[in-house]
């Protein structure tokens, strides 16, 4: 009698390693898409009058919204930071707050993104140098100074994320519960003593 093998037989090890190989290649394919914002860096210093947070974020929109930038609909991005001091009788109590909002948009006659808060607003030739810019807060001024007592510690909190409530209404419709509109956004806590104050804080003379 003579022996056989079917060609099913010799070809498995080969269509199981394709497989594999797809199978990483979807996984890559669905980690490099995914959106988040986490924070870098984030700390407290003393102005004149308040204090001022200094923070970094690191901003990775995802393939879906960069496209969707790219098309021409706007985003727009709220920082939120919060200052509580803990109450062992009672829920923390706040002490201060403070939000920002930007709009990031693309205009397609310049081929420039445009990055907007308030009256000021600045261009960039890529979607990279926007996020960039976007992702760092300089000496913004989060609480009074006189809020806050030397010594005494303090709960900061502090996140940047995506408002879809600003976006127009069909787009708001698509993005309920639509993972490609979803960014994780970090919540940086952490915990802050003013440092007593020093001869030229104190009053004058």
């Amino acid at each position: 009698m003579t022996a056989f093998t079917t060609p099913s037989s010799k070809s498995r090890p080969s269509g199981l390693l394709r497989g594999l190989a797809l199978g990483l290649l979807l996984l890559a394919s669905a980690l490099a898409g995914a959106a988040e914002i986490e924070v870098r860096r984030a700390e407290l210093s003393a102005g004149e009058e308040s204090w001022l947070l200094d923070a970094e974020f690191g901003i990775d929109l995802g393939q879906r919204l960069e496209e969707v930038v790219a098309r021409g609909v706007a985003l727009y991005f709220v920082a939120e930071f919060e200052l509580t001091k803990g109450r062992w009788y009672w829920v923390d109590e706040h002490v201060a707050g403070r939000k920002q909002t930007w709009r990031l948009s693309y205009n397609a006659l310049t081929r420039q993104y445009r990055l907007s808060s308030g009256a000021l607003h600045q261009s960039f030739a890529s979607l990279d140098e926007a996020l960039r810019v976007l992702g760092r807060l300089r000496e913004w001024p989060v609480a009074e100074k006189a809020l806050l007592k030397a010594g005494e510690p303090y709960n900061a909190a502090l996140r940047l994320k995506l408002d879809l409530t600003q976006l127009p209404k069909p787009f708001q419709v698509t993005a309920i519960g639509n993972k490609d509109w979803n960014i994780t956004a970090e919540v940086k806590r952490w915990s802050f003593s003013p440092p007593p104050a020093t001869a030229t804080e104190g009053p004058a003379k």
